[in-house]
C-alpha cells in the first residue's frame, strides 16, 4: 500500500534518513525544513500522512500540528510527532495539539511502518466517506458545519481480565465524561458490542485466560464493529503483539504504566475521529435519502423507481407484480385558479391519501408533475384492480378546500398493468400502466383501467 508522507524536520541529516527508509517502502515522500512550509505542503500536496517533528525554530511541532488541525483542509491528515523528548509530558503536549501519535527518537523502524500502515489506512477510509460527502455539500443536499463533536456521554468497552488495570482505564475515561463498561473474556466483550454501539474499545494484551489478539481481529472481521475504534493497552515488553495488533487493524495504544492524561487524550482522539466519521455517514444517508425522494410529497422519484421496479422483476420469479399509473384529473385547472402553492397542497393531500390507502410493503413513487405509481409486489389481477379502486374512491371522497368556504373536487384517473415470469423489462411495464392509465382519461377520467392482455 502506497501513500504520500510529508516529513517535518529542520535537521538536513534527519529528513534524509527518513526519506531513504520510507521511500525503500516505495512511499511518495516530500519533506519541508520548518512548519511554515510544511503548512504550505501539506495544503498543497495533500499528504496522507505528516511525520513532525517537535523541536524546530520559530514555529516548533505543537503550533504546526495545532494549525493542521484548525484548518479544514488539513484537519483530516493523520500527524506523528518524532523527537528525542521522552517525557509522558511531552507526549501528552502532543496528543492534545492534536497528533495522532508520538514517537521517540530513535525511531524503531518496525514500529514507524506499523503506525504509519495503520494510520494511511485509516485516512483512506474516511477520504472515501469525506469526498462523497463533498459532494453532496456542493450540491446543497447536506450542511456543510463541522464542528469539532465533544465526548463526554461516549461509551467505550474496557476488555481486561485484570480488575485493577480495567479500573484504571474506566477512572480515566470517566473523567473525560466517557461511559465505559467492562468485559472480562471475549465472550463477554462480543455479547455486549452485539448489543451496545460503542464509540471505542480498550483491549488488554495481557489477559492471560484468551488471546486478545483474537477478539481484535473477530471485531474487525464483523461488519457491525469494524469501524469502532481499537485501542490496545500493552506491557513494554509486547512490542512484537502490539505490532501485530496494527497489522489486524487497532488504531492505537499506551504501555503500562498508564499515565492517565495520556490514556484520556488518545482516546479522545480516536473517539472524535469516529464521530467524525459518523457525521460523514449520515452526511452521505441523508444525500442519498434526498436524491431519490420527492420533497414535495415524501414519495421516492424516479431515480429510485426504476432500478427498484427491475429488482423486483427479477425477483418475483414465481409471484406477480402489478403496477398502477395514477394521474391527478384537471390538474392544471387548480394551479390555473388557485395557484401552484395550492396545486402542491392538492398533490400532498392525494400523496397522504395514497399513503394511507397502501399496504405497507407496497411503494409509491412521484413520477411526473401530477402522476404517481404504485408498485406492488406479489399482487394479482383481482387484488390489484381492488386496491386500485379502493384508492379512486378515497381520492374522490376528499374535502379538498383550496379557499375557505370552497370545495374543489378531487379524482384521479388510474392504470393498472401486471406482470408475471415472463416479463424483466420495467420501462414496458410502465408503458402499459401508462397507456391504460390514458384510457381511464379518455373514457372519462375518475375511473380505472387495465393494460391489455399483451403486456401481462
Amino acid at each position: 500500500m502506497t501513500a504520500r508522507i510529508l516529513i517535518v524536520d529542520d535537521v538536513p541529516l534527519n529528513r534524509w534518513l527518513l526519506e531513504a527508509k520510507l521511500s525503500a517502502e516505495y512511499y511518495q515522500v516530500a519533506t519541508a525544513a520548518d512548519g511554515a512550509e510544511a503548512l504550505r505542503l501539506a495544503r498543497a500536496w495533500q499528504p496522507d500522512l505528516v511525520l513532525l517533528d517537535v523541536m524546530m525554530p520559530e514555529m516548533d511541532g505543537y503550533e504546526t500540528c495545532r494549525r493542521l488541525k484548525d484548518d479544514i483542509s488539513t484537519v483530516h491528515i493523520p500527524v506523528v510527532m518524532v523527537t528525542a523528548l521522552g517525557a509522558p509530558e511531552e507526549r501528552l503536549r502532543g496528543l492534545e495539539a492534536g497528533a495522532d501519535d508520538f514517537l521517540t527518537k530513535p525511531v524503531e523502524y518496525d514500529t514507524l511502518l506499523a503506525r504509519v500502515k495503520s494510520l494511511v489506512r485509516l485516512k483512506r477510509l474516511l477520504d472515501e466517506w469525506r469526498l462523497r460527502g463533498e459532494t453532496a455539500r456542493v450540491l446543497g443536499l447536506v450542511d456543510d458545519t463541522m464542528a469539532q463533536p465533544a465526548i463526554a456521554g461516549a461509551r467505550a468497552l474496557v476488555v481486561d481480565d485484570w480488575d485493577p488495570g480495567a479500573q484504571i482505564v474506566q477512572d480515566a475515561l470517566s473523567r473525560e465524561g466517557v461511559l465505559a463498561g467492562r468485559a472480562a473474556s471475549e465472550a463477554e466483550a462480543l455479547a455486549l458490542v452485539a448489543t451496545v454501539p460503542f464509540d471505542l474499545v480498550v483491549l488488554s494484551l495481557s489477559m492471560t485466560e484468551q488471546d486478545p489478539l483474537r477478539l481484535a481481529s473477530r471485531l474487525r472481521a464483523t461488519d457491525a464493529t469494524q469501524d469502532i475504534p481499537l485501542l490496545l493497552v500493552a506491557e513494554p515488553e509486547q512490542k512484537g503483539r502490539l505490532l501485530r495488533g496494527f497489522d489486524l487493524g487497532a488504531n492505537d495504544w499506551v504501555l503500562r504504566p498508564i499515565d492517565g492524561n495520556e490514556l484520556r487524550a488518545r482516546a479522545r482522539n480516536q473517539i472524535r475521529r469516529k464521530f467524525y466519521q459518523d457525521r460523514l455517514r449520515a452526511d452521505l444517508g441523508h444525500a442519498l435519502e434526498m436524491a431519490l425522494t420527492d420533497p414535495l410529497t415524501g414519495f421516492y422519484n424516479q431515480r429510485y423507481l426504476l432500478p427498484h421496479l427491475r429488482g423486483l422483476l427479477a425477483s418475483y420469479h414465481a409471484g406477480g407484480l402489478a403496477v398502477m399509473m395514477v394521474d391527478v384529473d384537471h390538474f392544471k385547472q387548480i394551479n390555473d385558479r388557485f395557484g401552484h402553492a395550492v396545486g402542491d397542497r392538492a398533490l400532498r393531500e392525494v400523496a397522504d391519501t395514497l399513503r394511507s390507502r397502501t399496504r405497507v410493503f407496497d411503494s409509491i413513487a412521484r413520477y411526473g408533475g401530477e402522476e404517481f405509481v404504485v408498485v406492488m409486489p406479489g399482487a394479482g389481477p383481482q387484488e390489484a384492480m381492488v386496491a386500485a379502486e379502493r384508492l379512486r374512491l378515497s381520492v374522490e371522497e376528499l374535502a379538498f378546500q383550496p379557499e375557505r368556504g370552497v370545495v374543489h373536487s378531487l379524482t384521479v384517473s388510474i392504470g393498472v398493468a401486471f406482470s408475471h415470469a415472463g416479463v424483466q423489462s420495467a420501462e414496458l411495464l410502465l408503458q402499459a400502466a401508462d397507456q391504460a392509465m390514458y384510457r381511464a382519461k379518455n373514457g372519462g377520467r375518475n375511473r380505472v383501467e387495465t393494460a391489455g392482455t399483451e403486456w401481462c
